[in-house]
């Protein structure tokens, strides 16, 4: 018996679990009493500002918890900002945005009532990476290819004069990291890959370049999130030199030397040092489920005293923030049944307090669904990691499914809050969401199992998914839909062409079609790092175009449905044109959205109000939705 269809009388409503809000990306004030941070509640991620608890109240410390406190509005840009930094010695701010989903990132300087916000650094086709903030709050680094649209220059504006300059460095892609405490000095990183990096410190007075560790020559060779130790004579940071997964180490500034503090299974993910070296917060990925580690380390790592950590529950964390005072952590909070929101933690007392509370657009928390975590087997013996989302009212009968694909590759599907899966599984759908070999948080070796001539052996994974779900009964063989973003939409189109008996529909999402034709018009910066992962046109170019999708069409049996923005710049958005085209010339199903308003995937919720309820007509039309959850 399958259920009515999406848009009926009695089916949930879509637009309430996509008006679910979000808010992340905090920022102290710099005398600790407010607290900056993004949400997207009016539709559009701004700038948002709210009081700092300075301290549990004797009501929270008996619970535990505060209230969240009611936030102001900062900004009416009505486009993405993307982060938000208070000034180290006043309430300024800079923020980053772009507009219209271009990624071209600009930076503003914005005032602390937020009544001015003033452009100081970027063009309308050039990227800006904003770095920190100097301790005196005279100055910003910044990262920008405005030289050449190939690399990422590292640039300095003293706000007090308005000058700027650019340090002379050899052609590639710098990131800034921080300031040195003492703002004579400036860390960066220089990139190979994603995952190839070396630290360099340069001197802001001669522009001199000096380098922290070695060239990268190994195929991973990470040094990421470095903060300077309480002694200032070394940095803390997470590295996976000569190593499996990251792990938290320690780099001497004078003799050079790397030592690491932990050997653990899982990756340490997450870094934030106070400013003044004393504290010390780390949060390790353990199989998707984020674990906060603190320590005061004012004495050094090996005289690390333990401090008080809250149970978190089973969630995942990001954006770790010390308050200037080092008393409080500030961090994003979301889990299956919570969405992302900001709490800040007294590493004295242990006390927690909820800084924002996200809206579920109406639906009740109880009604989500938290996955299980899974294992399948695949062609070469391996076991797949995935997470097994399964409607809450029992069937008898198998029900229509989703595999979820993740992008990336190098990306992990976690159980954070997904108000598109938690409504296909309210709907009746089984949701699976794998973490096929590719996925990052397994280790490096896991990693490299798709890379270059290995890309297929990942979509192969797809086929054991939809087979397990088969074979366990759990779901229907013949109701077995794939769907996939970015690099997840190449995943579902390989998997539509080249196990096509398999799949009853494909939902693609801004992904990659055609290798060749990707490599050559993403952004230039970015085809160096990704042929790290692909391949090269030089010297992979015929294996790319073996595997594009492109070249086999003719092999799709399943309907399609397509959503690309206009201003894609990571896979343009020929990608989606190709795929569709070719589908139509040959007179085969294939469902088109394109959004002249959005980038790479689907961000404003305008336009999430319309292509997602129109994927669930789709899926319902082709696949059925079998026993829905009751409505609350």
């Amino acid at each position: 018996m399958t259920s009515p269809a999406p848009d009926g009388p009695d089916a949930p409503d879509f637009a309430r679990y996509l008006n679910a809000r979000s808010a992340y990306g905090p920022s102290f004030s710099h005398a600790g009493a407010a607290i900056a941070f993004l949400s997207d509640i009016t539709g559009a991620t701004e700038a948002w500002r709210s009081a700092a608890p300075s301290g549990a109240s004797e009501a929270s410390r008996a619970s535990g918890t505060s209230a969240p406190l009611w936030p102001d509005q900062l900004t009416f840009r009505g486009e993405r900002v993307s982060r938000v930094v208070y000034a180290p010695n006043d309430d300024r701010m800079i923020l980053c945005g772009d507009a219209n989903g271009s990624e071209l990132t600009q930076l503003y300087l914005l005032t602390a009532d937020g009544a001015t916000l003033r452009h100081i650094a970027g063009a309308p086709d050039v990227i800006c990476h904003f770095g920190g903030w100097s301790p005196d709050g005279g100055r910003i680094v910044y990262a920008s290819n405005e030289r050449d649209a190939r690399y990422f220059d590292i640039h300095e504006v003293d706000l007090r004069t308005g000058q700027s300059r650019m340090f002379a460095l050899p052609d590639g892609t710098y990131w800034p990291e921080r300031y040195s405490p003492d703002g004579r000095s400036i860390l960066i990183g220089r990139h190979e890959t994603f995952f190839r990096n070396q630290l360099i410190m340069l001197d802001c007075a001669s522009g001199a370049a000096r380098a922290l560790t070695p060239e990268p020559t190994a195929e991973h060779a990470s040094h990421v999130a470095p903060a300077w130790s309480a002694d200032r004579a070394g940095l803390y940071l997470l590295s996976d030199v000569e190593r499996d997964a990251s792990q938290l180490a320690y780099l001497d500034l004078q003799s050079g030397a790397l030592r690491y503090l932990t050997d653990g299974e899982w990756d340490a993910e997450a870094l934030a040092v106070s400013d003044d070296g004393a504290r010390l917060a780390l949060v390790i990925n353990e199989q998707g489920y984020s674990r906060l580690e603190l320590f005061d380390v004012r004495k050094g790592w090996e005289s690390r005293q333990p401090l008080p950590t809250p149970d978190l529950g089973q969630c995942v964390l990001s954006d770790l923030t010390w308050s200037p005072d080092g008393r409080r952590l500030a961090f994003a909070r979301q889990a299956s049944g919570a969405p992302l929101d900001v709490w800040t933690l007294d590493a004295e007392s242990g006390a927690l307090s909820q800084i924002t509370r996200s809206a579920t657009g109406g639906v009740a928390r109880e009604s989500f669904v938290s996955p299980s975590l899974i294992q399948f087997p695949t062609f070469d013996g391996r076991q797949i990691p995935a997470f097994l989302y399964t409607p809450r009212q029992a069937s008898a009968e198998a029900r229509p499914a989703v595999v979820y694909v993740h992008g990336g590759p190098e990306s992990q599907y976690r159980p954070t809050f997904n108000a598109i899966v938690q409504y296909f599984v309210a709907c009746g759908y089984v949701v699976l969401a794998p973490n096929v070999r590719g996925s990052s948080g397994y280790g490096h070796h896991y990693m490299s199992l798709d890379d270059v001539r290995l890309r297929m052996d990942s979509v192969a994974d797809l086929r054991s998914a939809a087979r397990w779900l088969a074979d366990s009964t759990i779901a229907d063989p013949r109701r077995i839909a794939v769907m996939g973003g970015s690099y997840g939409g190449f995943m579902t189109l390989a998997a539509l062409t080249t196990y096509p008996d398999i799949w009853a529909a494909g939902v693609d999402i801004v992904g990659i079609a055609n290798f060749v034709t990707f490599l050559e018009q993403t952004s230039p910066w970015r085809r160096k790092l990704r042929e790290a992962e692909y391949g090269s046109l030089e010297q992979d170019r015929d294996f790319l175009t073996a595997i594009s999708p492109i070249h086999h069409v003719e092999r799709i049996a399943a309907p399609l449905f397509v959503a690309h923005g206009a201003n894609d710049p990571r896979v343009p958005v020929g990608e989606a044109e190709q795929i569709v085209a070719s589908l139509r010339q040959r007179g085969m199903p294939v469902e088109y959205q394109r959004y002249e308003d959005e980038g790479h995937g689907l961000i404003k919720r305008a336009n999430r109000l319309v292509a997602y309820p129109a994927i669930a007509r789709f899926l319902e039309e082709h696949i059925g939705a079998g026993q829905r959850e009751p409505a609350e």
